[in-house]
């Protein structure tokens, strides 16, 4: 334990240069963010009286900007957007309701996500749903079938996203405090009235072909990214009495290293093992700090086409200390069940003898 707090100590020094607002810079970001935003959802919209598939690829490019506007209202959510903690909950909401998630309930929910990151006995709040080899093994059938249907990558990027950001972020979670209930009301009121003004205005057809798209779009890169930096081959996962904050940011949360058109759009959010050491830095300053900390520069780096391999990692082997696709397992746990035969026959003919 005194190691690890000497690891966050000299990690922290590191770091604590990056862990400023620049006003200017947040503000620049706001506006090169939402600006385009509008004007591609309202030319995706004109663009209907042209061609559908021209409306599809300006959807596509403005759902690239919804993630960027979900980046601001994550760092709001961290404090690290501004200096005031009333600018950042006024802006968090605002983009909230662009991005259709409350931000009281999300501040809270990802805090305890940073705070228990890879932590085995601490999962289940703020994260994705991972079960070890062991604990598959000893499922019933019923819960098998859930966990296999949940990591599907068609439920996970398809169903997954619609129904967190369309149904359970619309619910108060349990033992939520008032201010924090009041606030997803606000924004469930909010989404309504903007949709609903929008419908008027446009028609709810248009507003079904264009928004659609963009949602549907926004949401799959968001779930995406987030399982994607910490569902990688060799990512980190231990029990509460060896779990460590820097391993588990350091060596948990992956490099996720984009083209830079990309990382542009997604805020830097690639450099998520920085962001989980300190989610104080904002997001324009991430990409700095990982180049400025030689010890961030030895996280796991993963490109786009190796990216694509984490859809096969399904659960977590804690012997082999990575992740493994279900076939493996199964492989696994027909050695282990043989392993126990034999010993049992053993152990049987030992006794007669």
């Amino acid at each position: 334990m005194s190691q690890d707090k000497t690891k966050v100590a000299q990690l922290k020094k590191e770091i604590a240069p990056f862990e400023k607002t620049d006003t200017s810079k947040s503000v620049r970001q706001l506006i090169n963010t939402l600006i385009p935003l509008f004007a591609l959802w309202y030319a995706a919209y004109a663009a209907l009286s042209v061609s559908y598939w021209l409306t599809l690829a300006l959807a596509a490019v403005a759902a690239g900007f919804v993630v960027r506007t979900f980046i601001i209202f994550h760092d709001c959510c961290h404090g690290s957007f501004f200096k005031s903690r009333r600018a950042n909950a006024i802006v968090g909401t605002i983009t909230g309701i662009l991005t259709v998630v409350p931000y009281a309930q999300w501040k809270h929910t990802h805090s305890v996500h940073h705070a228990t990151s890879g932590n085995l006995d601490k999962r289940g709040v703020g994260d994705m749903w991972v079960m070890t080899v062991d604990e598959y093994a000893a499922a019933s059938f019923w819960r098998r079938l859930a966990y296999r249907l949940y990591r599907n990558p068609l439920v996970m990027l398809g169903i997954g996203p619609a129904y967190t950001f369309l149904i359970d972020y619309r619910f108060n979670r349990k033992g939520a405090r008032m201010k924090e209930r009041l606030n997803v009301y606000f924004t469930n009121v909010s989404i309504v009235a903007l949709y609903t003004l929008l419908g008027l205005a446009i028609g709810w057809e248009a507003l079904l072909l264009v928004q659609g798209p963009v949602f549907l779009l926004s949401g799959l890169a968001g779930v995406w990214l987030f399982y994607v930096q910490h569902n990688f081959e060799d990512s980190y996962f231990e029990h509460e009495s060896e779990w460590s904050y820097v391993q588990a940011a350091v060596e948990g949360s992956s490099y996720y290293k984009l083209p830079k058109p990309l990382q542009w759009i997604t805020g830097n959010i690639g450099f998520h093992h920085v962001h989980h050491l300190s989610p104080k830095v904002p997001n324009y300053y991430l990409e700095e700090a990982h180049n400025s900390t030689p010890p961030l520069q030895m996280a796991t780096t993963i490109g786009i086409n190796d990216s694509l391999k984490s859809l096969w990692f399904r659960l977590w082997d804690e012997e082999a200390k990575r992740f493994v696709g279900f076939r493996e397992a199964k492989r696994r746990m027909r050695a282990a069940a043989d392993g126990k035969a034999k010993a049992r026959l053993v152990s049987s003919k030992l006794q007669r003898e």
